[in-house]
This record gives structure tokens, sequence and C-alpha cells, in this order.
């Protein structure tokens, strides 16, 4: 097959631009390095397995010329920070909305059958019932998070209006090998690790009580290919099925490094959400089921951040 991977150079675009070459797949990845790194990709690359574009999803001239002969895309191109999209929010909304609307319209164009996109647990809001259900109304409380529940809302109308099969993850806490360190946004498990490995105890915004539902990337790559492969339409959470808060992160992952460190606090982020949990029984009756526990994916995941150079001390 020959698929696209919009963003397909940053962290979990890359994950799955990789394992489908890895299959023997023919992959074209379009990604503007605003937040992606192509050396994520260079030894597939080097390969012919994987071509790298630069370029922007909003350049509809290139979404056509690249989406002539493709099998899928998996649309993970996105600007994906809460508090940035506070600060940018226009720049949030050309990207992810008006970019997603120009992906579907390349793909509608171009015959393309089918569409997942990575979308997010950001829609549900605070709404205070757990675990979230994809039955539940969307409660977007960021720009970021309006974005994704449109991008779901375009999705169906171009399944619906257009016979473009259509797929919406709602990706819950993604944690694994190859996160960004050096945004000041960075996810809170990369971020962790960084900081004890240099010798700093892990920073918590808020009081940490907070819960999250973690799951591993090389999780959500599955849920991505089987949501590809399998015939299905809809919005599924992708997540462990499982939350911690982030105070017992803290302590479960100096306890993996063999360290003993107490957290510190930090003041509370705008549109951060305080309590994140997935119900996870329509994927799992549908077509997928998480294989790594909390512990399995942090261990490779600390491993690979030693192995990468990152301060271990």
């Amino acid at each position: 097959m020959h698929y696209i991977v919009t963003g397909g150079a940053g962290f979990i675009g890359s994950h799955i631009a990789r394992y489908l070459a890895g299959q023997g797949h023919d992959i074209t990845v379009i990604d503007d390095l605003t937040t992606g790194k192509q050396e994520n990709l260079v030894e597939k690359c080097s390969s012919g397995r994987i071509n790298f574009i630069e370029g922007s999803i909003t350049d509809s001239e290139l979404l056509n010329r690249t989406f002539c002969d493709a099998d899928g895309i998996f649309h993970e191109a996105a600007l994906v920070s809460v508090p940035w999209s506070f600060e940018h929010p226009l720049e949030t909304s050309e990207v992810n909305i008006t970019g997603t609307l120009k992906v579907l319209i390349a793909a509608r164009d171009c015959s393309v059958k089918k569409v997942v996109f990575a979308s997010s647990s950001a829609v549900y809001g605070d709404n205070p019932e757990l675990p979230k259900k994809e039955s539940m109304i969307p409660e977007p409380k960021s720009p970021y998070a309006l974005s994704k529940m449109t991008g779901e809302y375009l999705g169906d109308i171009f399944h619906k209006s257009y016979g473009i099969s259509f797929v919406g993850l709602r990706y819950f806490n993604v944690y694994g090998p190859r996160q960004d360190l050096k945004s000041p946004y960075a996810a809170v498990v990369p971020k962790f690790i960084s900081r004890i490995l240099h010798g700093e105890a892990p920073l918590i915004f808020g009081d940490g009580s907070q819960t999250r539902d973690f799951v591993y990337v090389q999780d959500v790559v599955r849920a991505n290919v089987m949501a590809m492969e399998r015939n299905v339409n809809g919005i599924f959470n992708v997540a462990s099925g499982r939350r911690i808060s982030v105070d017992e992160l803290a302590a479960i992952i100096p306890a993996l490094m063999g360290r003993s460190v107490r957290p510190v606090h930090g003041p509370e982020r705008a549109g951060d959400i305080l309590h994140s949990y997935a119900d996870i029984s329509k994927i799992k009756n549908e077509f997928f089921s998480p294989e790594y526990s909390l512990e399995t994916g942090l261990k490779e995941t600390i491993e690979w951040y030693r192995n990468a150079g990152n301060g271990v001390s």
C-alpha cells in the first residue's frame, strides 16, 4: 500500500511511518518541520521506504499532487499544545481546522479511500463524568480542543457526503521515545524523565491530584494501523483505560530510574484538564486493545532517553 502520513516527522507520526515502512508499505511523509524532526525518519528514508516532503497541510496544491495515488491517509499534522493555542488561536485554527479541511478536500478529489485522524481527549473538556465515553457531548476548553472537535465533525461530513471512510482517534496521554523535550510545552512524561536525568526534581503544574490516562506510543501506532485496515468508521478513544495521578507518576518514574527525588510544584496552566480517564470498551469491541502496561512503556521510554544522551548522571 501507499500511505500518506501528515506530520510524519513528529512524535506519533514518525512512529506510524516507521512501523508502516517496516511492514513493507510505501510511505510519503508531509511535514513542515515546525515541531517535527527529519532525523526521526533518517534510516527509513535512506532505505527508500519513506519519501519525505517538507511542506504544509495548508498547501492545497501540494496535497493534491501528493495524494493522487494514495490508498489511505494518517492525518497526524497539527499544532498540539493547549497553552500555545491560547497564545496563538488564529495560527491553531489555520493549521488544525483549515489544514484538516484541505486534507479532506484533497482526499476527496484524489479518491483516497480512508482518512485516520488524530483527535484528542481534550474535546471532552472538564466534564466531571468519568470515564470519558465517545457518546458524551464535547465541551472543549481551549482553541486546540475546539480545533480537534471541528476536525471530527468535518471528517463525519466528508464520510456522509462524499463516501470517504473516516476514523477519528481521541488520543489520551501518549508517551514514548522521541517526544520533544525542547518545547516549553513538552508532555509530562519526557519532562519528568529529563529533569531526573539532569539531577532535578520533577515539576508538577498544580497540586498533582489531577489524573491522566497514559497510553504508550506503540499501542497508539497499532490503533492507527488497525483503524486503517479494518472496515470501521467513527470516533474512538485510544487509551489504556487506567488512570493515575500526576503525583503518582512523579513517584513511579524516579523509582523505575533508581532515583529518590521529590517533585516540586508550580502554578496551574490555563486550559489544563483536571481528570482524564477513558472508557475504551467501544474500541476494544471493534478492533483494538492496548498491550503495554504503564510500567513496561515507561521502562522502554526511560531507556531510550538514557541512550539518546539526555544527561544521565
